[in-house]
């Protein structure tokens, strides 16, 4: 009876101890996993929220927090402009970064045409409770000034708003025909009567473009649009070089040098006449003046 007890107790103490080693092998693997995952995750780039569309949504169409969702991207890759929450609590840190503030009931609408699941960003939509327009477009401080264009003026069509132009100004100074640059990358916020940077429709010549400027660029244009022609030359959308003065009149344009006149100085003679009998004499004397 001793004897099987003593076989019991060893093969328990053995299975104790096989039991004891299996399991700080095991939890050796799972260390080494996890230290192992650990290394991997510092390698995968950080993530981050970005408020996306539902569905797709056309310029001037009005959304609610109802159509929109949150994706996680690399935060490295998120736009400038992007909202990480779709709504949030007035005064709260997050409210910064929120496509809505919490009660707020007004829908906002979209300044450009988006996909489903493409990033909502603050420069693309407006403000809560406010349609797509002219308005929506404007900068703080900032005036829509509308200029006439025609075919030759107005690039032939093929401007659109969100456009960058530069204007020239065609006239004449001191008699003599001049075109000089007089404002540089204007943003163009309407076509005719469409604030639409999406719109599709065939290529039309437009009448009338409204640019984004200050006050004093307002008076600037008045000035230049009355007093000749003005003429719009499209900014590539990759071109950051700033322009500087630029001024050609008809000389410089045909290459012709203005040609020094000399002066000519001729002598004052003054004479007196006298008469000697029939014969008159002239004789030359100091002029006195």
């Amino acid at each position: 009876m001793r004897m099987i007890f003593a076989l019991f107790l060893a093969a328990g103490i053995g299975l104790a101890v096989v039991a004891v080693y299996m399991a700080q092998g095991q939890m050796a693997q799972f260390q080494a996993e996890r230290d192992h995952y650990a290394e991997l995750q510092k390698k995968f780039p950080r993530l981050a929220n970005v408020v996306v569309s539902k569905k797709e949504l056309k310029y001037g169409q009005r959304f609610t927090p109802e159509d929109l969702t949150i994706v996680r991207v690399e935060a490295a890759g998120v736009p400038k402009g992007a909202f990480s929450t779709i709504v949030a609590k007035q005064g709260t840190p997050e409210a910064k970064h929120a496509a809505f503030i919490e009660g707020e009931t007004r829908p906002r609408a979209m300044l450009r045409s988006i996909e489903p699941l493409e990033p909502i960003l603050a420069q693309k939509v407006t403000n809560p409770g406010v349609d797509a327009g002219i308005m929506a477009n404007l900068q703080p401080n900032k005036r829509a000034f509308t200029i006439q264009v025609n075919v030759a003026s107005g690039v032939s069509g093929f401007l659109r708003p969100g456009d960058r132009v530069d204007v020239y100004w065609s006239g004449n100074i001191n008699g003599q025909p001049v075109t000089k640059l007089i404002q540089p990358d204007l943003d163009l916020i309407a076509i005719d009567q469409s604030a639409d940077a999406d719109r599709t429709a065939e290529t039309q010549i437009a009448r009338t473009v409204t640019a984004q400027v200050s006050p004093e660029q307002v008076a600037a244009l008045t000035l230049a649009q009355s007093t000749g022609k003005l003429t719009l030359s499209l900014v590539g959308s990759r071109d950051t070089e700033q322009v500087g003065k630029i001024e050609i009149d008809r000389n410089q344009l045909l290459g012709i040098q203005d040609k020094q006149v000399e002066k000519v100085v001729t002598k004052k003679v003054c004479t007196i006449k006298t008469r000697k009998g029939s014969q008159v004499v002239e004789t030359e004397i100091p002029c006195t003046n």
